[in-house]
């Protein structure tokens, strides 16, 4: 029997591409794009850090499909008649120490702040069930079929002009309730058309996307799925649910999976969710992908809270390809490079314990953000922030963004 191969080892894709290692950074949501939804200085310096952190592939933060149509403001957009230069400097900033460049694109479906006064569609009209945080969130409309053959040609329009600009691949983002993510959910998708109902129906948008993008951009393209393992809803998504979707992806020629979980209703990729399932105190996922891993032949990531060597290394020795970090690496950009040097060496991932845990999850993704703007601005991380004062500060700058946006889009 073979060796577990070392994180530090390569690896080859099926699309052929080989990665320097098995470490990827995962993708997070900046908000720190410049005007027009445009990649811009504070992304380019951001992504220099992790570009030379010895990372085998790095995946941006979600760009999407559609910029009337954005998870939060400060985000990136690439549609087909979007200026290209950005992403192609993106692209190669991504590039320049040997990591590979994909990037994730997405769709938020219903996952609209009201704010930002854009389209918020989703597969039913089945508002966001945030408790007394609900009323941030903007109602959404029950999609019709050109809507839904309109955002899977968006898709693959993004896909395409990723091809133009130089990244060697895309994530399809159907995971944490998303656009995608609202399709393959039973609560959320609650048609009684072609595209709800059965799972097969659920996940034919996805399915189609996943087709005409591979019908589109060339055979060395990589093509990724990011996709649930739960919703961590009961009733929800399920792990059985989520082979037989990876199932027909295999068929599909799909090249990475990556697993994870949750939602903005039950955040699980930050260890909260709402059904009572236990999840590790860290490799959250990890349970659930080694057993995804055996269902498919498709080279398996997981992501979910790692900052230690070891942990990254069971990822490996549990059946995955591949181990992703996001959190860690808006601490520690060149957390892989301080492994190889000493590898007890651990990373660092905020928490915040407040009561309100809907509160919690945006005072813990504010404390990430900040440290990503820091590196954007090219000072020096911090490793122990407050999470009243980065939330505070996060409010602070999303007014700031959604104020530019709406004078953008007029």
């Amino acid at each position: 029997m073979s060796a577990t191969p070392s994180i530090f080892d390569p690896v080859t894709l099926p699309c052929g591409f080989q990665l320097q290692n098995r470490v990827i950074k995962a993708a997070m949501e900046e908000n720190m794009a410049t005007h027009h939804c445009l990649p811009g200085p504070a992304l380019f310096s951001l992504y220099r850090y992790w570009a030379h952190g010895n990372l085998g592939m790095i995946i941006t933060g979600n760009v999407m499909v559609d910029k009337q149509a954005m998870t939060g403001p400060g985000g990136v957009a690439l549609e087909a008649d979007t200026p290209l230069e950005p992403f192609i400097k993106w692209a190669k900033i991504i590039r320049s120490n040997g990591a590979k460049a994909v990037m994730q694109i997405n769709h938020p479906g219903r996952q609209v702040l009201k704010a930002m006064r854009g389209k918020a569609i989703a597969p039913s009209a089945v508002a966001l069930n945030m408790g007394k945080h609900s009323k941030m969130f903007a109602t959404p409309v029950e999609m019709s079929g050109d809507d839904i053959h309109d955002v899977c040609q968006r898709f693959v329009t993004t896909a395409m002009r990723a091809v133009e600009a130089g990244f060697d691949g895309v994530e399809i983002h159907a995971a944490h309730g998303y656009l995608l993510t609202q399709f393959l959910s039973p609560l959320t998708n609650q048609r009684k058309d072609e595209w709800g109902g059965s799972l097969e129906n659920r996940a034919r948008l996805l399915l189609n996307i996943v087709s005409q993008i591979k019908a589109r951009c060339p055979s060395g393209f990589l093509i990724m799925v990011k996709i649930n393992s739960a919703d961590f809803q009961r009733g929800g998504f399920e792990l059985s649910d989520a082979i037989m979707v990876i199932e027909r992806l295999e068929a599909l020629g799909v090249n990475t999976i990556e697993v994870s979980g949750g939602s903005y209703e039950s955040p699980a990729m930050q260890r909260r969710n709402t059904d009572e399932q236990t999840l590790a105190r860290e490799a959250y996922f990890l349970e659930f992908a080694s057993r995804i891993a055996k269902a498919t032949a498709i080279p398996v990531m997981t992501t979910g809270g790692i900052k230690r060597a070891s942990v990254a290394q069971r990822v490996i020795e549990k059946g995955c390809a591949l181990v992703g970090m996001a959190s860690a690496l808006a601490f520690t950009p060149d957390l892989v490079k301080k492994w190889q040097a000493d590898p007890s060496y651990s990373g660092v991932i905020p928490h915040c314990h407040w009561r309100d845990k809907a509160l919690a999850s945006l005072a813990t993704m504010s404390m990430v953000r900040r440290q990503l703007r820091r590196l954007g601005n090219d000072l020096t991380t911090i490793r122990q922030p407050s999470a009243l004062w980065s939330l505070v500060l996060d409010m602070l700058h999303r007014k700031r963004m959604t104020k530019r946006y709406l004078k953008e889009q007029g």
